[in-house]
């Protein structure tokens, strides 16, 4: 067998050949990334390549604890998300409240920014990742909801009559100070707030049983007439239409015009209570009702943010209304 020719060229190949299968790895120091975790690169023997082995390194990290906590607990009780917010909050934890009625919830971000001003060069020590969240969205009682449907618009004595008795066990008799305005002094705010409201839209409150017996036995008749009357001097007629609605005993009609319910307005919640406003419309031989739950909006923003300081009480924290800023992303940016 014919041995190959050793060449000066040959034997250095063959030792590189050796020292790239054979070398030593050679472990490069990096700094830490903007989790806080040391990355791990490696030059390895093979052409001097460098590779990453972070990924793997994380992966083992992480097969029995992860590196932190992230993630959004949606909780379904306001005493849950107290109670979640009391078990993970730190001293830069906060709560935000949104009484939005398309959208109402309650947050709590555990990781939120830190206080104090943001750093002007180089990273930021007072920013954090907003990803440990937990979350209540308030859930409308279905009393709410049903009274809510009901006064959207003009209904049948009928459909009056058997939503009353359906729903009478949120009917509330008015206090003598509501019923007797001029003659009993009120001793309850509420009932102050109540009686400001009956004097803004001339209102009088009437008891359960007449707003019950208005859906069974309410008529109405018209009663037209026509007066003409002349000028002397100029000879110009004025005519001049009257209309008189009567009930059935030909006397003119005269009912209260404000009724009151107490209801949770969230399901679970403590009960408000709402001045019902009652209206008839006549129109030929038909009558229709209208009811109108009085500046709902207002209490609906009262019973969340009653909650919200609930929550900011309890757990000692910050509350802002309205919603957080979004998580912030690798880019610099901030996601919703």
């Amino acid at each position: 067998m014919q041995d190959l020719e050793q060449t000066p060229e040959n034997v250095a190949q063959t030792m590189r050949d050796v020292m790239m299968q054979r070398g030593d790895v050679e472990m490069i120091p990096v700094t830490k990334d903007a989790d806080g975790l040391q990355l791990m690169l490696a030059s390895v023997p093979q052409g001097r390549t460098v590779q990453d082995f972070t990924p793997a390194l994380r992966k083992a990290e992480q097969l029995y604890a992860p590196h932190r906590r992230t993630g959004t607990a949606k909780l379904k009780t306001l005493q849950s998300l107290i109670d979640w917010a009391i078990r993970f909050k730190g001293p830069e934890s906060a709560l935000f409240a949104n009484p939005d009625p398309g959208a109402a919830s309650l947050t709590c971000i555990a990781n939120y920014h830190a206080t104090g001003p943001a750093s002007g060069e180089g990273s930021d020590p007072t920013a954090r990742w907003l990803d440990h969240v937990g979350r209540y969205e308030f859930p409308l009682s279905r009393e709410w909801k049903l009274w809510k449907a009901i006064t959207a618009g003009p209904i049948s004595k009928e459909t009056f009559c058997e939503f009353i008795e359906a729903n009478a066990k949120d009917l509330i008799d008015p206090t003598p100070a509501l019923l007797q305005q001029d003659k009993v002094q009120p001793t309850e705010d509420w009932e102050r707030r109540l009686i400001e409201v009956a004097g803004k839209i001339m209102g009088r409150f009437g008891q359960v049983r007449q707003l019950i017996q208005l859906g069974r036995e309410f008529q109405v008749n018209e009663n037209s007439t026509l007066d003409v009357s002349r000028d002397p001097d100029t000879g110009a007629s004025r005519f001049q239409f009257k209309s008189e609605h009567q009930d059935a005993s030909g006397r003119p009609i005269s009912i209260p015009n404000l009724f009151l319910i107490a209801i949770p307005i969230f399901h679970g919640g403590d009960l408000y209570r709402l001045p019902l406003q009652f209206r008839y419309r006549k129109s030929g031989p038909e009558v229709k009702f209208i009811l109108n739950l009085y500046d709902a909006e207002t209490a609906f923003e009262t019973a969340c943010n009653e909650a919200a300081e609930l929550a900011a009480a309890e757990t000692e924290l910050p509350l802002f209304i309205g919603e957080p800023e979004g998580r912030p992303r690798l880019d610099g940016n901030h996601s919703s």
